[in-house]
């Protein structure tokens, strides 16, 4: 059984036991070992180890996770220490030095931000090495939608930012006026000049959560 060692456990556990879950779990062993996957399996669920439910307070969502070796570690957009950083949380390092001065770090781990309370949640957890998408369809989705939807039952203020037609679609699932939701283009470079860029997420964010008299995200990441 999956231990996450936070509020998670109790609120997942149901769907834990569900036929589709216990499904994708049997898919999930064949692959392990049968076939490189990523994450490692001991860094699938990070995004919601990191994050305890009472202190989600930012949920960004990515697709699935990199397919190749030494990125992923169950963080959406987020790499390993000593990987290069991809071009999408290049991009996103970009925005935030321009809606906030910060320059970017050398590194990409957003470690930093997910135990302040960012939801770091890929849509898929697993993928293939070198097959993007390969787990779609596999019961993921299900399960993550699930996690949205706990999120979107919190009373206190959360924000979702979703970039990109995929993200988006997650709109259906937040209908709680508590939060706000912000969307944009994807950061990719095929489309982050599409309308991430000058998106100015990051303040925003932390302008409503403010307001809403919740702590600030510190988008500063570590350099440690």
């Amino acid at each position: 059984m999956v231990k996450l060692g936070n509020r998670w456990d109790e609120l997942l556990e149901e769907e834990f036991g569900k036929p589709y879950y216990l499904q994708l779990r049997e898919f999930l062993k064949a692959e392990y070992d049968s076939c490189r996957v990523f994450p490692p399996m001991e860094d699938i669920f990070n995004a919601l180890r990191y994050a305890d439910y009472d202190d989600v307070r930012v949920v960004i969502l990515g697709q699935d996770p990199y397919h190749q070796p030494g990125q992923a570690h169950g963080l959406a957009f987020s790499v390993k220490k000593g990987c290069p950083v991809p071009p999408s949380l290049k991009n996103i390092y970009a925005e935030i030095q321009q809606d906030l001065g910060i320059a970017p770090p050398e590194h990409g781990e957003l470690t930093s931000w997910a135990k302040q309370g960012v939801l770091l949640l890929n849509t898929a957890l697993t993928v293939r090495m070198g097959q993007a998408n390969s787990h779609r369809g596999k019961g993921w989705e299900q399960f993550t939608d699930a996690v949205i939807e706990k999120v979107n039952r919190k009373r206190t203020p959360v924000v979702y930012l979703l970039w990109g037609a995929n993200a988006r679609e997650k709109v259906r699932l937040i209908n709680n006026p508590a939060h706000l939701i912000l969307t944009a283009a994807h950061p990719s470079p095929l489309s982050a000049y599409n309308g991430f860029f000058g998106c100015r997420h990051f303040s925003k964010a932390n302008e409503f959560l403010r307001n809403s008299g919740a702590v600030e995200i510190r988008w500063k990441v570590d350099s440690e």
